[in-house]
């Protein structure tokens, strides 16, 4: 007869003995490839004596096959997007910008505008009628000339001083130390230091 000491001896070798055979099957089941390991199932299966249990267990090593075959096709795509997206940034980093450079100075100032015939015209009447008012005979005529002479230009340069508008003028300088200036109308949103690309006729940040 088995003492208590010796039956709970046997039984924790048998459960030890178990979790062995267990580990040992799992192991092996990492190791082994979809289609071995389907294959390795269904002989398996074909030792069940029951001809339902075989065919459920037919059953469930086809779904642990399409699982492990689904497993493998995510992993391969998710290496392959890994690869693709590591060889676009290589691909990026070792192509330099080369229509990028750097902002070196930023310059606002005021450009007269341009003057028409308009203010030409009205500077000269202008002119002319107060010539008249000056002297008589030849000399009136002569201030009426001057006069008439005077206000186009002063006419005309009035113009242009209204119509005067303001510029920014946008040095950059390239990785080859050229410069190239571009000129805005309304304050850009470059500042000294910022890294800008060129688009056409002006500059955009990169």
């Amino acid at each position: 007869m088995l003492t208590s000491t010796t039956l709970i001896r046997s039984l924790v070798q048998s459960a030890c003995l178990g979790l062995a055979v267990l580990w040992g099957t799992a192991a092996l089941a990492e190791t082994l490839k979809p289609a071995a390991q389907y294959e390795a199932d269904l002989k398996l299966c074909a030792d069940e004596k029951n001809a339902e249990a075989r065919l459920q267990c037919r059953r469930d090593a086809k779904a642990a096959y399409d699982q492990a075959l689904a497993a493998d096709k995510a992993k391969a795509a998710a290496a392959k997007a890994t690869a693709s997206k590591t060889a676009a940034t290589g691909s990026t980093a070792k192509a330099p910008c080369t229509e990028c450079g750097k902002v070196v100075s930023v310059v606002e100032s005021e450009r007269d505008g341009e003057g028409s015939m308009i203010g030409t015209v009205a500077g000269g009447i202008g002119g002319a009628i107060l010539g008249r008012q000056i002297g008589g005979g030849i000399g009136k005529d002569i201030a009426t000339i001057a006069g008439a002479a005077g206000g186009a230009y002063a006419g005309r340069k009035i113009e242009e001083k209204v119509k005067a508008y303001k510029v920014w003028t946008v040095s950059v300088e390239y990785t080859d130390k050229s410069r190239r200036d571009f000129e805005f109308r309304e304050a850009p949103a470059f500042q000294v230091g910022d890294t800008v690309r060129n688009e056409g006729s002006t500059i955009v940040r990169p």
